[in-house]
């Protein structure tokens, strides 16, 4: 049982070193195509936009727990895109401590041209794949995630 139970420990190793590794050069080629369209944008800047782009009016911590970066990171880089007019902190009613963050139309301009190309990468890198295989590895990865808790 030892052994097997080393096998698989081993295997989601590998597992976690290999999304590692596709999340990196995932994160290089869209940095890369990004610098050619403005290269004040940064990735973090990008991923943020896109996070908003599918659950705008979120609150900060929402978008911490969405792309796993601390909140005084992501405080910073919600700032740096207010001052850029991407987009902007409103309270919420009832409670003027906490903020919920929306894009502007600005904001909105820059997701639609950069989003079709992280689509183009990440069909890219599906090519060969099935749509039952990915769902799969999806569920595999949050079964392993949710493991974690």
């Amino acid at each position: 049982m030892f052994a097997t139970q080393n096998n698989i420990s081993e295997l989601a190793l590998e597992l976690g070193l290999a999304m590692s590794e596709m999340k990196s050069r995932l994160r290089q080629k869209i940095q890369t195509k990004i610098n050619e369209y403005d290269p004040d944008l940064s990735f973090e800047l990008i991923e943020i936009l896109g996070v908003l782009s599918r659950n705008d009016g979120i609150n900060q911590q929402e978008i911490s727990n969405k792309i796993s970066k601390d909140k005084s990171s992501v405080t910073y880089l919600i700032n740096n895109l207010v001052k850029r007019g991407l987009v902007e902190r409103i309270e919420y009613t009832n409670d003027r401590r906490n903020k919920q963050i929306f894009l502007t139309v600005k904001g909105k301009e820059i997701v639609e041209i950069v989003y079709p190309w992280a689509l183009e990468l990440y069909e890219k890198a599906a090519n060969t794949i099935s749509e039952a295989e990915i769902q799969k590895a999806l569920f595999l990865v949050k079964k392993m995630t949710m493991n974690l808790e």
